[in-house]
């Protein structure tokens, strides 16, 4: 299984999860162009895309989405009150419905050889959720938009192969820096997103002795910095009773607008 990050960040989303016979994308939020760029660089065209899996309807998720279901009719899973969403969203333009499929957290959907479970999430979002992606017995977790976890979180997400985690802000940049007040409290609460910290101390509920790779994801531009994520994150892990030693796996952090580097599981 392959997971890439075409790109990460408040200004843009978009994953690719893969085998030799099935391609996915994980949100399309940003243009059908830079999609295709992407994909491209991957040795793929999205003619090849067997499945377009949206998390919530938040433009930085969905950006690309109208474009590119009128060029190729790629068929869209997303919840019913994402979906809802998505067919108020007049900036997309008209969808086809019948591209549109329904999803339910906690149910499993096939895509040929390769398993999704959505998961609800924490987020102000309608109806949103992240996935956790199986094939030939390795999971992939697409775990980003969230304020705050809890046991059903760890639950859904155990036994991870690779994880893909939003690690959105640093606490003291958001705190300090210029954003007004009401955001700095939407980002901060219960249904905003995760901070480096959060993101770390999640992970070290998520580690197990398999875990081949993690990627940072969904960094903010103006409240964060690669740098301090990779090192706040690998700071929870070590100082944690995880069992975690430096090493044990490869943290990389996603790229805002290029394509990241691909990690084979």
């Amino acid at each position: 299984m392959r997971l890439c990050s075409i790109a990460s960040g408040s200004s843009g989303n978009c994953v690719y999860v893969g085998s030799d016979t099935t391609h996915l994308l994980i949100d399309v939020g940003i243009s059908a162009k830079r999609i295709e760029a992407g994909a491209a660089t991957l040795g793929l065209k999205l003619s090849e895309i067997d499945g377009i899996f949206i998390t919530h309807e938040h433009s930085d998720h969905i950006k690309g989405l109208g474009v590119i279901s009128r060029k190729y009719g790629i068929p869209i899973y997303a919840t019913a009150g994402t979906i809802n969403e998505i067919r108020q969203t007049s900036s997309l333009g008209e969808i086809d419905d019948s591209l549109f499929c329904s999803i339910l957290p906690d149910q499993k959907y096939i895509i040929k050889d390769m398993t999704l479970y959505p998961m609800r999430t924490s987020h102000d979002a309608a109806e949103p959720v992240a996935y956790k992606i199986t094939h030939d017995k390795k999971k992939v977790g697409i775990v980003t938009d969230l304020g705050c976890y809890n046991d059903y979180t760890i639950e859904c997400m155990k036994d991870l192969d690779a994880i893909y985690l939003e690690a959105n802000h640093d606490i003291n940049m958001l705190q300090v820096g210029s954003y007004p007040y009401y955001l700095k409290q939407r980002i901060l609460g219960e249904k905003g997103h995760l901070s480096n910290e959060a993101a770390g101390k999640l992970l070290c509920r998520l580690f197990n002795d398999h875990i081949e790779a993690v990627m940072l994801a969904h960094l903010s531009k103006e409240n964060n910095l690669p740098e301090l994520a990779y090192e706040a994150v690998k700071l929870e892990l070590i100082m944690s009773d995880s069992g975690y030693k430096d090493g044990d796996f490869p943290i990389h952090v996603a790229k805002r607008s290029e394509v990241s580097d691909m990690v084979e599981i």
